[in-house]
């Protein structure tokens, strides 16, 4: 399996070809992403999303909204030339304050589902938000995506991220990528377990997190957001970033879409 992955800055997009044809991914951090999010933003989601093929979002509201902003993204993703389906985790079962959804969409000609996705269960004493497992069948050939958001940096991400390291031992047959908001960034050493096993990042040095204000024209902040993918199974083909932002006059409109 090949795996090519364009990388967009904010959230992430990637695309793999497993034998001779690429499957377009994207994890993104849609902040909040729930009754709150207006018509007008669901359609901007939908067009920055139109030409991806499998999509996991994190950090969906826990409530009773952030299942409907799903629908809606996957109605809004029908009216761009594609048929879409879509699935939405239960809520996280850490704290309630910290409790939410995960959710895949993808394209129907492209991707298939495989069987139930399901919040990965074995380490929810230590995990907040739980990582949330697809598997999904590419012309006959099945890839799992686990995405996982960590708790805040204040909150120390490293203490729920050393537990991953062992989630590929536990589906060894499977082709597990890892993707989402980990809040700390690849360097950190707590991914040596991970890269000792040959899950490599697909981005390094590349900060994904929106400032609060641009400052000489910078205007990211953290280093938060990546994909792991395991070396052995899967080759990196290309990477690059698109910042959503810069179609919008200021930060603070970019940032109803999201701060990722």
């Amino acid at each position: 399996m090949i795996l090519r992955f364009i990388v967009k800055t904010l959230f992430l997009c990637f695309s793999f070809v497993h034998g001779t044809a690429q499957v377009h991914l994207c994890s993104w951090n849609l902040e909040n992403f729930g009754k709150s999010k207006s018509d007008s933003e669901i359609v901007f989601i939908s067009h920055t999303l139109k030409d991806f093929d499998l999509v996991a979002v994190t950090e969906v509201v826990a409530g009773k909204g952030g299942a409907q902003a799903v629908a809606r993204l996957a109605d809004e993703l029908n009216r761009t030339g594609s048929k879409w389906d879509y699935c939405v985790s239960d809520p996280t079962t850490g704290t309630p304050g910290s409790s939410e959804r995960y959710a895949f969409l993808w394209k129907t000609h492209v991707i298939s589902k495989h069987g139930d996705a399901f919040l990965e269960k074995h380490y929810t004493d230590s995990i907040e938000r739980e990582p949330y497992f697809g598997r999904f069948l590419y012309e006959g050939k099945p890839i799992t995506i686990a995405v996982f958001h960590a708790v805040p940096k204040n909150k120390q991400p490293e203490k729920e991220i050393k537990f991953l390291k062992f989630l590929p031992e536990l589906y060894p047959k499977e082709t597990l990528i890892f993707c989402g908001d980990f809040n700390c960034p690849q360097s950190h050493s707590v991914f040596g377990p991970l890269k000792q096993k040959n899950y490599l990042p697909a981005l390094q040095k590349q900060k994904t997190t929106l400032k609060n204000e641009c400052k000489q024209d910078q205007c990211l902040a953290s280093e938060f957001d990546n994909v792991f993918y395991p070396a052995a199974k899967v080759k990196l083909l290309a990477k690059d970033i698109v910042p959503f932002y810069l179609k919008f006059s200021t930060l603070k409109e970019a940032r109803k879409i999201s701060d990722h």
